[in-house]
């Protein structure tokens, strides 16, 4: 809905100063040019009609002279050209840019990056500060692909891995939309195979394959509460409890993990679902002392067990 939105908008703003410019043009030549329909070129005409200065009497309304034949304005309310940016807007739009460009599957970057250079050019931004020898990040054909299949609505078949489960498993799913959490990007879809919405995180999605055959999800999933629900907490899989050190605390990024408390020495308690013991066992003891497990007492008596064999095979080889 937004996306549809902030294209009309777009168009809206340009039609004005495009009427002034081509004065008497039809209605099919100007949808040509602006990439529309017809009606839909007419509806946004009967949209521009109804607005114009603060104040919304009808000497302040944009006034047009319009037909399928001919188009013309006679009172612009001062649209007389395409928006200009401020410096300041410039430059925040700039950074806002470069911010999606770095967050997998929210933009096409071949497509940011032309609209940062013009607005560079524009603004004088990339004189000011010299040329960036920057190579532009280049998008994984996976993103690519399940961008392109939400944008065209598409099925996808994905092959994902599970970071909780330590599995790598195919799925088919219907997308919904792309979310951003905690700085991280994911397909919100319907899995068919689950029978539920799921998040797939983008960076983990190793290979994605656009379907011949439309994306249908389930109305619910598109307007009940699960559309909205970003995690799925599977209660049939065992939860970990643990301690993290705050100068580990980079993993909540990493891994889907809940905090549950926080400690004056800037450690935090969190929890995490998991499949296996030998899995979250490995994941503990590979941290290092930046973990500390409180439970389940299986997950507690793998670790220390785990611990005691390594430290042995140390003293055996070191000779201690």
């Amino acid at each position: 809905m937004s996306v549809r939105l902030s294209s009309r908008l777009a168009r809206l703003l340009n039609l004005v100063p495009y009427f002034i410019a081509n004065p008497g043009i039809s209605a099919a030549d100007a949808a040509a040019e602006l990439g529309v329909t017809t009606k839909q070129l007419m509806d946004d005409l009967n949209q521009l009609w109804m607005c114009g200065l603060p104040g919304y009497g009808p000497g302040d309304l944009i006034d047009l002279s319009f037909s399928e034949d001919s188009i013309e304005v006679t009172f612009s309310a001062g649209i007389d050209r395409p928006l200009r940016l401020t410096s300041t807007e410039a430059t925040a739009l700039l950074i806002a840019l470069r911010s999606l460009v770095e967050m997998p599957g929210m933009v096409d970057p071949s497509a940011a990056y032309r609209a940062i250079a013009k607005i560079e050019a524009a603004a004088g931004v990339a004189a000011a500060e010299g040329p960036d020898d920057t190579p532009e990040p280049q998008e994984s054909p996976s993103v690519t692909t399940v961008r392109g299949a939400l944008a065209r609505g598409r099925a996808l078949h994905i092959t994902y891995y599970s970071a909780s489960r330590d599995v790598v498993s195919e799925r088919t799913v219907d997308p919904l939309r792309i979310v951003l959490v905690d700085d991280q990007s994911y397909l919100q879809a319907w899995c068919r195979d689950a029978e539920g919405v799921r998040l797939f995180r983008l960076d983990r999605i190793d290979a994605a394959t656009e379907l011949d055959e439309p994306s249908a999800p389930p109305e619910q999933a598109r307007t009940g509460g699960d559309a909205l629900d970003l995690f799925h907490d599977d209660p049939s899989l065992p939860l970990a409890r643990l301690v993290v050190a705050p100068d580990h605390v980079w993993i909540l990024d990493y891994y889907p993990m809940t905090q549950t408390a926080a400690h004056d020495d800037g450690s935090i308690e969190v929890s995490m679902r998991f499949a296996t013991l030998d899995w979250m066992s490995r994941l503990a003891l590979g941290l290092g002392s930046g973990v500390r497990v409180l439970g389940p007492p299986a997950l507690v008596r793998e670790v220390t067990a785990r611990s005691r064999d390594a430290l042995d095979v140390y003293r055996a080889v070191s000779g201690a």
